[in-house]
């Protein structure tokens, strides 16, 4: 497990729930001695006690850490990726080894979802991506519905099947692409629904479904499918992200209704925030291909403080989403195999 913050921890306790022999690689020397001093995550997962069995180490600190692995999960945030992806390929994993991104949001600066820059390093068939409501707390506690994606559908059941033996709901599936776009939907809405709570909820449902519709289209050019959206995690993850008192996302979005500039959310809330970084490039992501995504674009502006709040709320009230157009089958296939292709 590479990265220590709440949803890397989450998982490494339910991996060892699950008797799998697990190692917690954390960043920094100073966060792996704090995480053995005290036994638990303070910062992310305060009062949840780290076991004794679950060993914990600094990435990097020697070589050879991924060689035996079966597998090896990534938590570290989107922007961190490419970092991550050198350090195992410095190392050297074995060809066996499946490779699973517990990332949000996208990879800078073109917005690429983490499974394609992974299978651009490792190949297809090696990369899963897990997601899907799963706050971390609730999910150690009481558990969670997550959903894992890959290529291979074999390696999906695999990482599913820990998931379960962890007292955990794991469906599977084989659109990464879709099950990482629709997190990014998902925080996006989040953060879209949260700026404009204060015009009433009728102006923050449309603000979400909008941003919604915009993402799907993009999902839809890079192969992904309309039923992960609307799925656990798509509307799942939107519905646990709305209702928890605590989300990041939702706040952030009421912070920049209430003026406040959004580099000084994350400090405010203590937390990185996704969809700060994320919405900037989805928008550039759609541009790019040719889609028309006003909302997505204007919550872009709102962040970088290029529009402001009572234009991106008349907006939101008169806009009325792009009617979608569906790729053909011929086309879905086309990128898939040209990703593949540039797999190799």
């Amino acid at each position: 497990m590479v990265g220590a913050g709440s949803f890397g921890t989450g998982v490494a306790l339910l991996l060892e729930r699950a008797g799998v022999r697990t190692t917690l690689l954390c960043r920094t020397p100073e966060q792996a001695e704090r995480l053995l001093r005290s036994r638990e995550n303070e910062k992310y997962l305060p009062g949840v006690p780290l076991p004794e069995r679950l060993k914990i180490r600094v990435i990097g600190a020697r070589d050879g850490q991924f060689q035996r692995a079966d597998l090896v999960f990534l938590a570290v945030p989107s922007n961190a990726l490419d970092s991550a992806i050198e350090e195992l390929r410095r190392q050297g994993v074995a060809a066996h080894t499946g490779i699973v991104s517990l990332s949000k949001g996208l990879v800078p600066p073109d917005g690429t979802p983490p499974t394609l820059a992974l299978e651009r390093s490792f190949g297809v068939e090696r990369i899963a991506v897990v997601a899907g409501p799963a706050h971390a707390r609730e999910m150690v506690e009481g558990g969670a519905g997550l959903v894992c994606a890959s290529h291979d559908p074999e390696l999906a059941e695999r990482v599913a099947e820990l998931f379960r033996r962890g007292r955990v709901v794991c469906e599977t599936s084989t659109d990464p692409v879709g099950v990482e776009l629709a997190g990014c939907a998902k925080n996006a809405a989040a953060l879209a629904a949260g700026a404009t709570e204060s015009q009433g909820l009728n102006a923050s449902g449309m603000a979400a479904a909008d941003i919604f519709t915009e993402v799907l289209a993009l999902a839809e050019l890079s192969g992904g499918r309309a039923r992960t959206f609307v799925g656990r995690a798509g509307t799942g993850d939107l519905v646990a992200t709305a209702l928890a008192p605590t989300s990041r996302n939702r706040s952030a979005g009421e912070l920049l209704a209430q003026g406040v500039p959004a580099h000084e959310i994350p400090a405010r809330l203590g937390q990185a925030v996704e969809a700060l970084e994320t919405v900037p490039l989805l928008a550039r992501a759609i541009e790019r291909a040719g889609l028309s995504a006003p909302i997505t674009s204007a919550l872009a502006r709102l962040i970088d403080g290029r529009l402001p709040l009572e234009d991106w709320v008349a907006l939101v009230r008169v806009s009325e989403p792009a009617k979608r157009r569906r790729a053909g089958r011929f086309r879905r296939w086309w990128r898939r195999m040209r990703a593949r292709l540039g797999a190799r």
